[in-house]
């Protein structure tokens, strides 16, 4: 496995990475009210914005095949779902240095899950995090918030930097109400 970081995805690798997400994604389609999987246009939108880095896990077996992708900014305007204000209000002196970043997905090709590249992927953008003195955030579905994906997470990232803290910054909870018994 070799580690990449890029500012654009162009075909071929555009094509195949969004072969990978959308498979890795799909149960996240029925699995959460918010929208958690982007469209095909939306996701390329992303691929080709220099704004947000590309860090990407690539097998070295001949065809160089895309094994993980994640997204990774500290430009929080190119983040269409989260609000730079709330970042600006609750860190004013490291967003006016963009030092903050946001993970906007992280996926592994089912294959290779377990085999260190999830340690791997977050130790590389971690690395420029801890450089500046900031702070990483990112969305958590309940789904795999209940699966434990934050806590594997917090536990990549104190092996790296014994002393960081990890907190949760907000919860979204939705409702529904009906006249008639809910299936």
């Amino acid at each position: 496995m070799r580690l990449e970081k890029s500012k654009i995805l162009s075909e071929p690798r555009l094509s195949q990475a969004w072969g990978m997400y959308s498979a890795a994604f799909a149960h996240l389609r029925a699995a959460a009210v918010q929208r958690q999987v982007m469209s095909l246009a939306e996701f390329g939108q992303v691929m080709s914005d220099e704004r947000v880095a590309k860090h990407l896990a690539v097998a070295e077996d001949g065809d160089d095949r895309i094994i993980a992708l994640a997204t990774f900014t500290n430009e929080l305007g190119a983040m269409p779902l989260i609000s730079p204000e709330f970042f600006a209000r609750r860190w004013p002196h490291l967003y006016a240095r963009q030092h903050i970043w946001y993970l906007g997905f992280f996926v592994i090709d089912p294959e290779h899950r377990s085999s260190g590249i999830f340690e791997a992927v977050i130790a590389q953008m971690w690395a420029e995090v801890q450089a500046a003195g900031g702070v990483a955030a990112l969305d958590v579905c309940g789904r795999n918030a209940a699966l434990g994906l934050p806590r594997a997470i917090e536990r990549t990232l104190r092996r790296l930097s014994p002393g960081m803290v990890a907190e949760s910054l907000d919860t979204q909870t939705y409702w529904a109400f009906s006249v008639d018994a809910m299936p």
